[in-house]
């Protein structure tokens, strides 16, 4: 098992963000959905370690405490968060480097495949957010990790970046990794995700596969919607512009 997630609970004050969460991830894709603040990204920040939180999590059966756990694994937040006034070779050079990473083939082969090489030189600063987010799951993969997790990778990004990563995901667990993503893009979720855990106001709702969303003849976003009581919320919106 590559990630479990046991009794996660994550609190800003009195609020409580995630509530008493459980899942693993296997060699699969598993993907994470939720209404804006249902607490999918304080889930993947509580797996990072970078919020405090109760329960326990274990990434390829180590604490993710542990600071040996982020050699395994490959993070892209949900904002991109660079040294701005880096430019993209300075920073994967210093990422490469803080990885140990020796393989610069691989590297060039990222750079070329999401077109980034005209901008290598260019100050991070100065470039388009898609070109940004473009950086950040490039610096995810340089070090090859077991695991990925992913913050809506698919934000900003055009259309040739897009298949690319959805590609990429897919050769990942292939062999033998596995991914970890949140999405609002329903489409996407339901083509490449293995399992699926809806989560709304903290605490998981439903976990279930794509097969079983293919079998049961009704689409995730309908799904979705029911069982987030997000329908009715629908209903009554267009109600009002009749």
């Amino acid at each position: 098992m590559l990630l479990k997630v046991r009794d996660l609970t994550v609190r800003y004050g009195s609020f409580i963000a995630v509530n008493s969460l459980n899942f693993y991830v296997n060699a699969e894709v598993y993907c994470l959905l939720g209404p804006n603040g249902a607490g999918k990204s304080s889930t993947l920040k509580a797996i990072m370690n970078m919020v405090p939180f109760d329960g326990e999590i274990e990434i390829l059966g180590m604490s993710n405490k542990e600071k040996a756990v982020k050699n395994y694994v490959g993070y892209v937040p949900e904002q991109p968060s660079l040294y701005e006034y880096m430019t993209p070779a300075e920073i994967i050079s210093f990422v490469a480097s803080l990885r140990g990473v020796r393989d610069l083939n691989r590297i060039f082969a990222l750079i070329r495949a999401f077109s980034l090489e005209q901008l290598m030189n260019t100050p991070i600063a100065s470039l388009s957010m898609g070109n940004k987010q473009k950086v950040s799951i490039l610096l995810s993969l340089v070090h090859e990790p077991k695991l990925l997790i992913l913050d809506e990778p698919f934000n900003a990004l055009d259309v040739l970046s897009v298949k690319v990563l959805k590609e990429l995901i897919q050769a990942h667990v292939k062999n033998g990794g596995g991914v970890l993503f949140s999405t609002h893009i329903m489409e996407v979720a339901e083509k490449i995700c293995n399992r699926i855990g809806i989560i709304n106001r903290g605490v998981m709702v439903m976990e279930t596969s794509s097969d079983n969303i293919r079998e049961a003849g009704r689409s995730l976003e309908d799904i979705f919607l029911s069982v987030t009581g997000l329908d009715e919320e629908v209903k009554d919106i267009l109600k009002g512009l009749e």
